[in-house]
């Protein structure tokens, strides 16, 4: 069965991941969608120094948002706050240097930016690792699973209040169309059994993401939560972590300006917000969030106990 769900994900992707699926998509967008001032909105976005990150906190700063930039490397995350003001003229762009890997520090640092700032309208997930090779971080978690799931799922719960405090408020989680192959695993959170194949691990993590969104969206009705996925994109990121893949790929992968369209309308659009909570994206579009004959459906009882799971680990590291 997995050979029929890869191989029917990737001819999905060929048609649909690509610049070629983002051109023809976008034929159908309503342009006057991002022709939008944001200005008095604010908006944190985590990986915003490079690839679909940094596209997307430049094209909200062009609308006038103040951006909210939280970053791992204070050197690229400045040089990134530089040319988004150089290029924007919009000078609420702020840096906030915080390594999602490192557990208790996401939960300081929410709790201190509650603290800081009475308004957060918009939350962006957009960091993320994918591990060539299992390590732990200082808490003894799996680091990838920390930076992906923990760390967004922390980062997201700590900021509610300050984002329900706000007009309009949305999270907005960056994914990939990798979690298609993948059904969720609840038993091995921490890919302590098994080799360690870090793709697969991504795609997983992925795929929580999704579910992590559909649960949030059922219990804070006043946030409208969604998730994404930009397509394959030319990043950085690709190339340091599936060095094949983007070789042969390369020519075929969205900019980064393409794989964040969708960030952004998430963000901005008015329209986005007609759509019902916790639903699942790809242009602009509500996606299923399987492939057909893919047998990757879990119970609502699953999905239930990976928040639980979550939630669980969450206050282990939680500041008293």
């Amino acid at each position: 069965m997995s050979l029929y769900r890869n191989s029917a994900w990737f001819l999905k992707g060929l048609t649909e991941f690509t610049k070629n699926g983002h051109l023809s998509a976008s034929k159908r967008f309503v342009e006057k969608d991002l022709e939008v001032s944001v200005a008095g909105r604010s908006f944190m976005i985590t990986g915003a120094n490079s690839g679909i990150g940094k596209a997307t906190a430049m094209a909200i700063a062009k609308r006038g948002g103040t951006i909210h930039m939280v970053c791992r490397n204070k050197d690229k995350a400045e040089e990134a706050r530089a040319d988004i003001v150089k290029e924007t003229g919009n000078k609420e762009i702020y840096v906030h240097i915080l390594d999602l890997s490192e557990t208790k520090k996401v939960w300081e640092f929410a709790e201190g930016f509650k603290r800081k700032f009475k308004a957060l309208n918009v939350l962006i997930n957009n960091a993320g690792s994918i591990m060539s090779q299992r390590d732990v971080n200082a808490e003894g978690l799996e680091k990838s699973f920390a930076v992906n799931v923990l760390g967004v799922y922390i980062l997201t719960k700590s900021l509610i209040p300050l984002l329900e405090k706000s007009t309009d408020p949305r999270v907005i989680t960056v994914s990939s169309g990798g979690m298609l192959v993948q059904k969720l695993r609840i038993g091995n959170l921490q890919s302590e059994r098994g080799r360690f194949d870090g793709t697969m691990v991504y795609a997983q993590h992925k795929r929580q993401q999704v579910v992590m969104t559909e649960q949030l969206a059922k219990t804070h009705a006043n946030i409208h939560f969604s998730v994404m996925h930009p397509g394959w994109v030319n990043t950085p990121a690709v190339a340091n972590a599936m060095p094949d893949f983007h070789r042969s790929m390369k020519d075929s992968l969205r900019t980064p300006d393409q794989g964040a369209d969708t960030v952004v309308w998430l963000a901005i659009s008015e329209a986005a917000t007609t759509n019902p909570s916790g639903r699942f994206y790809q242009d602009r579009k509500v996606v299923p969030t399987h492939l057909p004959l893919a047998w990757t459906h879990s119970s609502p009882l699953e999905e239930q106990k990976l928040v639980a799971l979550l939630e669980d680990l969450a206050k282990t590291f939680q500041p008293h």
